[in-house]
This record gives C-alpha cells, sequence and structure tokens, in this order.
C-alpha cells in the first residue's frame, strides 16, 4: 500500500523476530484474520464493512439507460472506487497511485469479469428507450430499447490495512442487499413501478466472489492473512485469491516480490476457502437479521 510514514528499523526487527516465532504485532498469528463486521444503511444498497481498523463503504443506485451496441440484451455496471486522504494522508485526490490501480482492476475482475451478477436479467426491453410517467400514481410506462445501469461506489474511509478484502466484502454485500424497482412487461411496454405499488426485487446473481489478500513478512517470507498497514509496507510481496463459496477460483493475483513454490500457493488457496466460507456465513447472517429487522419496521 502507499507509504505515507516509513517504518522504523526497530519496527521491522521487531516485527520480523515475532513472525518467526508465529506472532504479530497485534498478537495475531500468521494465519488469523480480524474481527470483520457489516453494517447496512436505511437505504437499499447502502453498506459499511470493517476488518478490524479498516473501513470501506460501498453504495449502489441503478438508472434506465440504453444498452451497449455489441450487447443489447445486457445490462450494464459500472465500478467506481473513491481514494481520498480521509482513509490516509498517502492518497492524494486525483492522483491514483500504481496500487490504487491494481486495486480497481482487481475489484473489476472479482466482480464483474467473473460474471457474479446475470447482466441479462438487467435487460427490460429492445428498442429505443422512452419513459412516459403515468398521470395518477409514481408508475412509469417506457417503450423501446432499455437495460438497466448499475453504479457500484465503493468509498475508502480509513485505512489500517487490507482494503482490498474489505472493499470486495463490501461491494458483494451491497449487490445482496439492493433491490431494484419492479417491471411489467407487455408486448413493447414496460411499466415500472414505484416501492410504495410493489415491493422492488433483488439482483440475480451467479455466485459470491469475495478476496482473500497474504503477504509474505520476515527472513523466511512467511505467509500472513490479513495484512495490518505496517505489515503491508514491510512485506516482501503479496499476493490476491479471489474465489467463492463453491471453490472456484475467479482471480490470482500476484504481482511482483518474492517468488513463491507452488505448494505455498496451494496452501494459501486451502486457507482462503475457508476465510471465505467464514465470510460467506456472516455475510447471509447479516443479511437475514437485516431482512427481519426490516420487516418488523413495516410491520
Amino acid at each position: 500500500m502507499p507509504r505515507d510514514v516509513e517504518p522504523s528499523i526497530n519496527q521491522r526487527d521487531f516485527i520480523f523476530s515475532a513472525i518467526q516465532q508465529g506472532l504479530r504485532v497485534d498478537g495475531r498469528s500468521p494465519l488469523q484474520a480480524r474481527k470483520t463486521t457489516i453494517r447496512f444503511g436505511n437505504s437499499l444498497g447502502w453498506v459499511e464493512c470493517s476488518i478490524g481498523e479498516t473501513r470501506v463503504v460501498a453504495q449502489i443506485s441503478a438508472t434506465v439507460t440504453r444498452p451497449y451496441f455489441d450487447r443489447p440484451f445486457e445490462g450494464i455496471i459500472v465500478i467506481h472506487t473513491e481514494f481520498s486522504p480521509m482513509a490516509s494522508s498517502a492518497y492524494e485526490t486525483g492522483r491514483p497511485s500504481e496500487e490504487e490501480i491494481t486495486m480497481a482492476r482487481i475489484l473489476e475482475k472479482t466482480i464483474r469479469r467473473s460474471e457474479a451478477l446475470d447482466r441479462e436479467a438487467l435487460c427490460i426491453l429492445a428498442g429505443q428507450k422512452v419513459s412516459v410517467p403515468h398521470r395518477e400514481t409514481n408508475t412509469k410506462i417506457v417503450r423501446g430499447q432499455q437495460v438497466w445501469t448499475l453504479r457500484l461506489t465503493i468509498q475508502f474511509l480509513a485505512d489500517e490495512g487490507n482494503l482490498l478484502d474489505c472493499a470486495c466484502m463490501a461491494a458483494m454485500a451491497a449487490l445482496r442487499h439492493f433491490r431494484k424497482p419492479e417491471v411489467e412487461v407487455v408486448g413493447d411496454e414496460a411499466t415500472m413501478f414505484s416501492p410504495e405499488e410493489r415491493a422492488p426485487v433483488p439482483l440475480a446473481l451467479h455466485h459470491q466472489p469475495l478476496c482473500v489478500s497474504f503477504v509474505s513478512l520476515g527472513p523466511r517470507n512467511t505467509p500472513v492473512m490479513d495484512p495490518s498497514r505496517l505489515e503491508e509496507q514491510l512485506a516482501h510481496g503479496k499476493m490476491t485469491i479471489s474465489l467463492n463459496a463453491q471453490k472456484e477460483i475467479c482471480v490470482l493475483q500476484k504481482a511482483g516480490g518474492v517468488a513463491l513454490p507452488a505448494d505455498e500457493v496451494l496452501h494459501a488457496v486451502n486457507v482462503a476457502v475457508s476465510r471465505v466460507r467464514d465470510m460467506s456465513d456472516l455475510l447471509n447472517r447479516s443479511l437475514e437479521e437485516d431482512s427481519r429487522t426490516r420487516v418488523i419496521e413495516v410491520r
């Protein structure tokens, strides 16, 4: 990650000495993750995720637009990441670093290119887009070619290490939490209903990929999962594995750093499988709890 304050030699020696004994500064073992929490906002599709002191907010908005010319039957998803000095003084507005660009690309590959979202389910009609508000209700009658365009905005609030895993978790939680207006298609007309008229419907997802990051620390290049900010600064290399609960690897990214034997990579994959299973269970429980709370509030 970007370096705003370089670690001292004493910090480096202490951390390397501890990691050789299977210990970390915050008391965790090398392959132990920090506590993960998920908080949902009042609006559907707003999620705040925390891993330790690292905090990320993901939010989704939806509009009806024309599809891409070469993909007339698919909806569109746009992923926008916002790094700011609010997360760390290392970030500069309008001047993304190489690490920030790499992180945005991994999120793009993990969420959009892995086809986590069923984009064909976002298609409404084929033709030209026209929107006509109904006089008596909030319903809109739309004619012509149209698809849903989703904008997923990821804002980084605090960087205490492992921003990528936290951002991916927040993004997938937002996609599962979001609801789009129900649309009824008759012939070449589509009727869009307001939330007061009909309950919004969830997005169709093919699978739920999540990121698990490792760094290599110390003279023995010990693999460390869920690194803190200081550990990322002292790392000899970083590897991120994106996979789902079905053990399907979507992305395996290792840019530079020390070389890793094949058996260590396979061991990291096995650890990531267990981590993703735990994160998926946490996400499912959090969504169920939020759903029950909303039902009680409506009643």
